[in-house]
């Protein structure tokens, strides 16, 4: 093998779409080749574009390259394919858990193919009520192979209730633990309550999961229990868990009120459990909550405010100079569609250079809000600013400020819009540039490229 070929060929076991990268490159780069046979690495014939190259070369393949004899499972040529399938199906028979923990990546992404259904099946036979092989490819790195492993294991009944809970509240991967948690709540309604499962399934990282325990509790006689669920940190989970005690006989506005009765003692995802029931005449008690000492609190409660619509231009715009990101960036976003209310000049102070980077963020989205001439200013003033993010997102917004479909925001014939985008020629091209100026009744600038 060339040693460019053993540069670009993938490890045995490696990564499933290099190996398919692999195979493209290759049948890209020697289409034309014309290569005698004998000269051609094992690995290049594998891929190569001639049929019969590729035939020849599965006849005698290397055990490094199972996975390039896999992809030829799926190849147009039918020749070609059988012969893989016939070495594919002699290295399962010879080591079919090697074979299955190596593959089973590969497998899964060329299932999708027109060929592929052929190599899935043989996989789901050899892995058929193998709990030991199963289990290791449960624990594969790969989230198409854990869901592979987790619909065969629930299709062949391996696990108890306690161990479906267990895998749904480890599992990172969305869908895989979506698999696991629906097994453990079918087994949950099939054979009855199971306390150790309920709590592994409370316990879970996934508010998915989390929220399937809350339900759960029903079940388990424990409905008492949904009221400490109200303060999760997750919105899916804090609704189940207000569902849960209306289904108990209880208030989960009074109990999310009673939790905040001491202003101190408030967290964060107490407030916002709070917002999501409370009712408009409660503001004030959030009110309060804007001065606690827990900057996050603070954002809460200015979260909350804007989910019972009772914004107060006045004192929230105060806060906008919060030591803490998430207060100001809450604030800007609950003062957006008041930005018109906001004072320009007080605004333009607060995205100087010496002021807090999240300050400066908060007061350059409402300046933005606000659009016409005080946006585009904002805009171009940062443009050249220290702070990259700012430089970055703020070419971003004037470029936005274009659009062929509707015209720009700004006022016709003003000298210093005209003046404004002088500074912005960089982010559009020359036509660009001449139909806004244009459009806003401008006068054209030469363009130096027109040899003005």
């Amino acid at each position: 093998m060339d040693t460019d070929t053993k540069e670009r060929l993938p490890l045995p076991g490696g990564p499933a779409a290099e190996w398919i990268a692999f195979d493209h490159e290759v049948r890209r780069t020697h289409h034309w080749s014309y290569t005698s046979p004998l000269e051609t690495p094992d690995a290049v014939k594998l891929c190569h574009a001639n049929g019969r190259i590729r035939e020849a070369a599965l006849r005698t393949p290397s055990p490094l390259l199972l996975e390039l004899v896999l992809i030829r499972c799926t190849d147009w040529v039918p020749a070609v394919r059988e012969q893989a399938r016939r070495v594919l199906a002699a290295a399962l028979a010879d080591d079919p858990a090697g074979t299955v923990l190596r593959l089973t990546p590969l497998v899964m992404r060329l299932g999708r193919r027109e060929q592929g259904a052929w190599a899935l099946e043989r996989f789901e036979a050899a892995l058929d009520g193998d709990r030991a092989l199963l289990g290791e490819l449960r624990g594969s790195a790969d989230p198409l192979s854990r869901r592979f492993a987790a619909r065969l294991t629930l299709d062949a009944g391996l696990l108890d209730v306690r161990e479906l809970a267990r895998l749904a509240a480890g599992e990172q991967d969305p869908v895989t633990g979506g698999l696991w948690t629906a097994g453990a709540l079918a087994a949950l309604a099939a054979d009855g309550p199971d306390d150790r499962a309920v709590d592994a399934l409370l316990g879970g990282r996934s508010p998915m999961v989390r929220s399937a325990g809350v339900t759960a509790l029903r079940g388990a006689g424990r409905t008492a229990e949904a009221v400490g669920h109200l303060d999760d940190r997750s919105g899916l989970v804090r609704a189940c868990a207000r569902w849960l005690v209306r289904q108990g006989g209880g208030d989960p506005y009074t109990v999310c009120r009673e939790r905040l009765a001491d202003p101190a003692r408030a967290t964060p995802y107490a407030v916002t459990g709070f917002a999501e029931c409370a009712r408009r005449e409660d503001a004030p008690l959030l009110r309060v909550l804007l001065e606690h000492p827990d900057g996050r609190v603070r954002a809460a409660a200015v979260t909350g405010l804007r989910l019972l619509d009772t914004t107060d231009i006045e004192l929230l715009r105060a806060l906008l100079d919060d030591p803490s990101p998430a207060v100001a960036r809450e604030v800007a976003q609950s003062l957006s569609a008041s930005a018109l209310l906001l004072p320009v000049d007080w605004l333009m102070d607060r995205i100087a250079p010496e002021r807090p980077s999240h300050t400066r963020r908060a007061a350059y989205r409402l300046l933005f809000a606000r659009g016409g001439v005080a946006g585009l200013r904002a805009s171009t003033e940062l443009l050249t600013d220290r702070d990259p993010a700012l430089r970055t997102i703020a070419a971003q917004r004037v470029q936005s400020m274009w659009s062929p479909y509707r015209q720009p925001d700004l006022p016709l014939r003003d000298p210093e819009v005209g003046a404004l985008l002088d500074r912005c020629t960089h982010l559009f091209s020359g036509y660009v540039m001449r139909q806004m100026r244009a459009r806003l009744g401008l006068p054209a600038r030469p363009d130096p490229s027109d040899g003005y």
